[in-house]
């Protein structure tokens, strides 16, 4: 466990963000309590932030910025923070997101991470493992502030009919994920697409795959495997996955009658009354 007089800012990202905070802190001539008073949260979370033992949140981060004035120091750390969080092998796909214009992914059986809710999120990562589940979720939720930036990726996911039906977290869990999946209806930059049973063989049987787009690199195919990632620019591989993708969204419902039926199976199965 850190210690504050130990505290080390090149052992990580979170390390680092409690050295600033406390020498902030410090230079305001605060308390950690006094500090905790002025934006609303106890001192010994603030303690806790310091010695690396608690992970900043953005709004935690925003609110300590104003308070001290520190130029929004800690709000552009805190990204960098919940990405070091994330299991090692899966960090460059985190950077990835980041700077990914447009980002392009099949789903077998599950919603991908970046559109997936708080407590969808949580039954998905504590299968088997619920050691720090809740910093393991707050670095995956995290991931979605890719969509509030200035210039966001446009996202598409073509999603398997089956992961509506995969009960996940159970009924209430479900449908609270698919009311989630439903409040991107109206956003022209997150497209869901759901490829039905009936279309029968089709071209993703081989499995899930991403497609991340850049304004000026190369595109990179992603593909996952238990506890580990494969990112590949290999041209022949983005041309085939690419062409997948094409013939995958082909044979999704449009975009409006994907929203109708994941409306359906919500009511349906598991009792959502939409009006």
């Amino acid at each position: 466990m850190a210690h504050i007089n130990t505290l080390d800012p090149g052992a990580s990202p979170l390390d680092y963000y409690g050295f600033e905070l406390r020498r902030h802190r410090e230079a305001a001539g605060l308390t950690q309590r006094q500090l905790g008073d002025i934006v609303n949260y106890t001192g010994s979370l603030v303690g806790q932030v310091e010695t690396a033992r608690k992970l900043p949140t953005q709004e935690f981060s925003e609110r300590v910025d104003a308070a001290l004035g520190t130029g929004g120091l800690l709000s552009r750390l805190v990204g960098l923070v919940m990405r070091s969080q994330l299991p090692a092998w899966f960090q460059q796909v985190a950077e990835l997101e980041v700077r990914a214009t447009e980002i392009s992914t099949f789903q077998t059986h599950m919603v991908h991470g970046l559109l997936q809710s708080k407590l969808y999120m949580r039954s998905v990562l504590g299968v088997l493992d619920r050691d720090k589940l809740d910093d393991r979720a707050a670095a995956r939720l995290a991931r979605q502030c890719i969509f509030e930036k200035g210039e966001p990726p446009v996202f598409w996911m073509v999603l398997s009919e089956a992961a509506l039906h995969q009960e996940i977290g159970g009924r209430e869990v479900m449908r609270e994920q698919l009311a989630h999946l439903l409040t991107f209806a109206d956003d022209s930059r997150i497209n869901i697409q759901i490829l039905p049973y009936s279309v029968g063989e089709h071209a993703g049987l081989q499995g899930a795959f991403n497609v991340y787009r850049f304004a000026s690199d190369p595109a990179i195919v992603y593909t996952e495997g238990y506890g580990s990632g494969h990112p590949t620019a290999n041209p022949d591989t983005v041309r085939d996955c690419s062409l997948r993708y094409d013939h995958l969204r082909a044979a999704a419902l449009s975009i409006k009658d994907s929203a109708g039926m994941i409306r359906r199976v919500m009511e349906d199965r598991y009792g959502e009354q939409v009006a």
